[in-house]
Order: C-alpha cells, then structure tokens, then sequence
C-alpha cells in the first residue's frame, strides 16, 4: 500500500510544551509537535507511555497542567468544547448503540452534533454509499461483523465533515482484510485534505503514516517519516523499530 502525499502545509495541530500531571506523577512531560492538514499522523507508544493522557487533552477532554496546544485552530484551556464539534473522534471500543440499527445510530449521531433533519438525511445517504453500508442499513447494530461495526464507528466519526479525524486503534481485534479496507479508507480521507491523527499497536499499520512519533514514559522519543527511522536504527521494519525505543535503544549516530 503506496503512502498518500500530504494535501496542504497548515498545521491542524500544534503543540509546545503540554504536559500534564496528576499529583506527584507527570504522564505527558513537555511534548511538542505539529501535524499538518491532509496528514497521516501516527501516534505510537507502549501502554502507559501518556499517549492516551496526551489525545484527551486534544480532544477537549482533559485540561493540560501548562504548555500549550491549538487543534483546528482552537486553543485546549479555552475552546475545549468548540475542539470536541470540529473533530471526529473513534475509540478502540465499539461505543455504539447495538440495539438501534446502522441508520438510526447515524440519524441519532447527527442529532448529537447539531444536524439539521435535512442535513442528517443528506449526510446518511452519503455516509452509507461512500463506507458501503446500505446492505446492513437496516440490521441492528449487534449483528454486525467486528469489521462492519468499525465502519459503523467510523461514519458517525465523520457524520459533521470535520477537518481532523482521532482514531484510537481503531482496527484493534478486526481480521487482516478488514483492517486493510480500514486503512484504504482512511487513505481517501487523507485525499480529502482530512487530518488523520492515529494510534495503532500494529507495526505494518505505522508504516502507511506519513510521520510517527513515539512515546516513552511520557516523553516523544522520536518523531520522523518511518523510512527515517528505519534507517535510523537500522532495522527493515517498524516492529523492530518500535521494540528499540521501548527497550531504550539507540539509533545510529
């Protein structure tokens, strides 16, 4: 699968110094980045590395202890709510109604973020040709393949047509198909001009980003295209790559 090029320069997300401290322990220690629009961002890290700490707070979900931090132009401290309407987010877990059909959870979705009823029909046509859905338009929710439902979670990410899509491994428990129809999709979007800000544990899936940065105890130890880092540490893939960090490896001087 051939990387997308990166549709524009202008940074969706921008972040100096945020971190965030719950008592005596800091999670997200004085991190800094910038993801451009169109961009595939890869954000990689061990469990309780901060990277879960470190997208609440850019989603509006968690006020960082200092730094700062502006997604789609809106301030973290101040615009946390405008944050949470101008991106689509999905998490590693379904969170779905399963007892409601694939087109009421998007017609209910639609509500959620404000939709008109003209909007909100308009929106699930398109939705449901565009992710091939019209064929389970009508199941409920639960009956579903793992790999339909995350198309499912997918759609109503996206019902609002925001700039900057959250994916929280989203492919985490789907088959090897499933998850490369994913990351095609995901492709389009990038096409689109979309932001694409990702977490993903497996390693073939980092490779498809445009950047990568990776955490460790709640530091980015890293952050380059994957071919650099490759060459970086000399490794022919991202699962050795990433095994480096974590161990507290060095790359090549």
């Amino acid at each position: 699968m051939e990387t997308v090029k990166i549709k524009n320069n202008s940074h969706s997300v921008i972040v100096e110094a945020l971190t965030k401290k719950f008592g005596g322990f800091t999670a997200v220690n004085n991190i800094s980045f910038r993801v451009s629009g169109g961009e595939i961002f890869g954000f990689l890290g061990a469990n309780g590395a901060g990277k879960t700490t470190a997208i609440r707070m850019l989603c509006g979900l968690l006020m960082p202890t200092s730094g700062q931090a502006t997604v789609a132009g809106f301030d973290v401290y101040t615009e946390y709510e405008k944050i949470k309407m101008n991106i689509g987010y999905m998490s590693q877990k379904f969170s779905l109604y399963e007892d409601l059909t694939v087109r009421e959870n998007i017609e209910f979705y639609g509500g959620v973020y404000g939709l008109s009823r003209k909007e909100i029909r308009e929106k699930t046509d398109y939705l449901m040709d565009y992710l091939k859905l019209w064929d389970h338009a009508d199941d409920l929710t639960k009956s579903l393949p793992l790999g339909w439902k995350q198309r499912m979670a997918l759609s109503t990410a996206l019902l609002h047509d925001p700039d900057i899509i959250f994916l929280d491994e989203p492919t985490s428990g789907v088959d090897p198909v499933s998850r490369r129809n994913f990351w095609l999709l995901i492709y389009e979007l990038a096409e689109q001009g979309k932001t694409i800000f990702v977490t993903t544990h497996f390693m073939d899936e980092a490779e498809y980003c445009h950047r990568l940065s990776i955490m460790r105890d709640g530091l980015i130890v890293e952050l380059d295209k994957p071919g650099v880092l490759k060459k970086k540490y000399n490794a022919e893939n991202m699962q050795d790559v990433f095994m480096k960090i974590v161990r507290g490896g060095k790359g090549q001087d």
